[in-house]
């Protein structure tokens, strides 16, 4: 296929489109996933070969317990991950962690070391143990100032460390926290651990209280599904909004777009196929478990899960998905956006977070059983999870605050800023008998009859799902279906375990007050306190339509929080209650509480500062040009008309001329406004003023002015519009290699400074 569009205000990739390879022989891959799962991860198999016995199984048990290692075992561990690095081409190490910007952040260090006047690789207990990078130079919300830069990295035992191959070298990566210098967390990583550890506590002691024994470990598990879409990368250096932002600031949806309900599910091309799959093989090496992908509701959009693993390695091996699948997609010439909402009119990314608490007797508390009513163990952690859930909703929204994500949130294709809990029929049901102390099974029919006698016996789920909802129970775990595709997991999974170790306390101390005797007093002690809680609390839960806007006047009506922006979300974070909350937890101190908030409002206001400027910059060099050629062309050609026939006016022609014109001065005055709003951002006052301003005043001229500059992409011939438009990028893209003119000429519009399409074995990392 070739394709050749002419015009010298284009401005976007010409030239030669090629279908990309549809060869149906390739080279079978001949290792099997058993052959090379975890073959970069120095996981529990890896240690029994590289580790003496009683070393791996110290370690393990150390994590398991929440215990320090010693310095002798330390010091062994890191001699067998020396060992186990450089069979695998590693010449590097780095501390790796999550600082508060839920970016991953690296330094390499080599392993050369000197011994007398030769060269050796070194690698001590030590060196493993800590880092020390720059704390300064992070989001710190002023608890560092450019003058207080010392900070340290300490080793998580709890995440495996890996290996990325970078083509021309291999470097070993080390999962670690982030902490100043006064032991202020800095990072995303070390208040999950500390969550962890304080759930494990009330856990026990709420197990204990409901008369249950032996539950000794304890643990969360996320199973984290990650959408994203794919687009040629000669399209985005083409958008400059993209490039600087991550989202389309202009930009009309295709007309076909979404409407037709044919892309979920729908067939994957060869090219985002090859993608995909390549991704899957270098987190399969990694230890990701990686297990489901398939397109999803929009053109263009993808989902890849894995199994779920305990929460603080399921949160770091996402920030690991996302980096392989966005380098794998380099390597075929495309780019990944992780953006929440990078399209306008199509559907947005999420990052559903699917948590659960186990222990070493039950995998997970949140099994209901066949009669949820009558399962003690399940009716406590599912009263503790709908309290932690109501009486800590604003937290949960912080969990989800984004710039990016409130383009998602409430759009009727996400779940709303209303944080409620969808449970099922059936839980809900049994939830209803608790409370009335009716202990009579519920007699929920399962079978279905699908009306076809020769397939297999059909046992429906327990509930429907409910896609609307952001915290859905889904058979034995919670959906938090509000995270964004672009956050970090371990916010919303520390925040989540916090809230519920709370709950799960207040419930145990609560059943303790009342002094109950034997086993069958301390049952129905338990049931008591559970029918009150249960009573206070249920007005969270919800199980019908979300989007809906009955929902948010039923809502005000229970009293539910509906806070719309991140502003309004983080607000609240240092409430006297959630400061006395992560306080008593031992989290955060207020200081920190406070410091975070700081860092957060500063990223919104930065992030949106730097879209309306790059909106600004795209207005002024490429929109305001093309139109005003548009308007002097209409203008000729209006008055050619009238010169040819004779006529005093065309009133049609007319009236498109003028529209035109109307529509410039509109254009001009939103830049104008815009222009002026921003230069005031930094008058406000404090820094939550500012991002007050921002969210009102600049998101809301930036939306005036983008319908302006929509209007135009409708008018403008389309070898004259200066951008890639959704069409090219979400249909052409994901089926075409599109590859630039080659000898430049009037034809070719790639801009002299366009980077060349690189080989794909320049390109190859893995």
């Amino acid at each position: 296929y070739q394709r050749r569009v002419h015009g010298e205000h284009s401005g976007y990739l010409t030239g030669e489109i090629r279908m990309a390879t549809r060869s149906f022989n390739h080279p079978a891959i001949k290792e099997s996933i058993e052959e090379i799962f975890g073959d970069y991860s120095f996981n529990n198999l890896a240690q029994q070969s590289y580790l003496s016995e009683s070393t791996a199984l110290e370690v393990r048990k150390c994590v398991a317990e929440h215990r320090t290692l010693s310095e002798e075992l330390v010091e062994n561990y890191a001699a067998g991950l020396l060992r186990w690095a450089m069979d695998r081409g590693a010449t590097h190490f780095t501390h790796w962690f999550v600082p508060l910007n839920g970016r991953s952040a690296q330094k390499h260090d080599s392993f050369l070391a000197f011994q007398g006047d030769r060269v050796i690789s070194k690698f001590s207990g030590k060196t493993l143990t800590r880092g020390e990078p720059d704390a300064s130079s992070f989001p710190s919300g002023g608890l560092r100032a450019t003058h207080e830069a010392r900070g340290y990295t300490v080793w998580d035992p709890s995440s495996p460390p890996f290996i990325l191959n970078h083509g021309t070298g291999a470097t070993l990566y080390i999962p670690s926290v982030f902490f100043s210098w006064k032991g202020h967390s800095l990072d995303e990583k070390l208040p999950l651990l500390r969550s962890g550890e304080a759930l494990t506590h009330a856990v026990r002691a709420l197990v204990k209280a409901i008369g249950e024994e032996g539950h000794d470990v304890v643990f969360t598990n996320s199973g984290i599904e990650q959408e994203f879409f794919l687009v040629d990368c000669d399209f985005v250096l083409r958008r400059p909004d993209l490039v600087q932002t991550g989202r389309t600031l202009v930009g009309i949806p295709p007309k076909r777009g979404q409407s037709l309900e044919d892309q979920y599910f729908g067939d994957l091309s060869e090219r985002t196929m090859q993608v995909i799959n390549d991704a899957e093989r270098q987190l399969w090496k990694l230890g990701i478990p990686q297990t489901t992908r398939h397109k999803e509701v929009a053109p263009g959009q993808y989902e890849m899960a894995p199994v779920f693993s305990p929460a603080s390695v399921a949160s770091d091996q996402n920030i690991i998905v996302m980096e392989v699948i966005s380098r794998v997609a380099h390597h075929h010439g495309m780019e990944a956006l992780f953006h929440e909402k990078p399209f306008a009119g199509l559907n947005g990314s999420g990052k559903h977070n699917n948590w659960s608490i186990g222990t070493n007797r039950k995998g997970t508390v949140f099994a209901p059983g066949e009669n949820p009513g009558n399962n003690l163990l399940f009716m406590t952690f599912l009263t503790a999870t709908l309290r932690a859930v109501d009486l800590y909703a604003d937290l949960l929204r912080v969990a989800v605050a984004s710039s990016s994500n409130d383009h998602r949130l409430g759009a009727n294709e996400a779940p709303p800023a209303i944080i409620s809990a969808f449970l099922g029929d059936e839980v809900t049901l049994a939830v209803k008998k608790f409370i009335a102390g009716d202990s009579s099974p519920s007699n929920f029919d399962l079978k279905l009859d699908i009306g076809a006698k020769g397939l297999p016996q059909f046992e429906r789920d327990s509930s429907d799902r409910n896609r609307t909802s952001p915290f859905a129970f889904t058979g034995n775990k919670f959906e938090f279906r509000a995270v964004g595709s672009s956050q970090t997991p371990h916010r919303s999974n520390y925040i989540l375990n916090t809230a519920v170790a709370e709950s799960c306390s207040f419930i145990a101390q609560e059943i303790e007050k009342k002094k109950p005797g034997n086993a069958e007093e301390r049952v129905k002690v338990t049931k008591e306190v559970l029918r009150e809680v249960l009573k206070k609390h249920e007005r969270v839960v919800f199980n019908g339509n979300a989007y809906s806007p009955e929902w948010h006047s039923e809502a005000a009506k229970r009293g539910l929080p509906n806070l719309a922006t991140t502003v309004d979300a983080l607000e609240q974070l240092t409430a006297p209650k959630n400061v006395e909350l992560f306080q008593k937890l031992k989290i955060f101190g207020a200081d920190s509480l406070a410091a975070r908030q700081e860092a957060w409002l500063e990223e919104y206001i930065t992030k949106v500062s730097i879209e309306a400027s790059a909106l600004l910059g795209l207005v002024n060099t490429r929109v305001i040009p093309v139109v005003s050629n548009l308007f002097n062309n209409s203008h000729a050609t209006l008055n050619n008309v009238i010169v040819m026939t004779g006529e005093a006016a065309a009133p049609a022609l007319s009236k498109r001329v003028q529209s035109i014109a109307s529509q410039l001065e509109a254009l001009y005055s939103g830049v104008e406004k815009l222009e002026g709003e921003l230069k005031s951002v930094h008058s406000q006052g404090s820094t939550l003023a500012q991002a007050k301003f921002v969210a009102k005043s600049i998101v809301a001229s930036m939306n005036s002015l983008r319908t302006v500059v929509d209007a135009f992409e409708e008018l403008c011939p389309a070898d004259q519009w200066c951008l890639p438009t959704y069409e090219d990028m979400l249909f052409s893209g994901q089926v075409y290699d599109v590859t630039p003119a080659q000898g430049g000429g009037s034809e070719s519009r790639a801009p002299a400074s366009a980077p060349a399409r690189t080989s794909a074995k320049s390109r190859l990392w893995f």
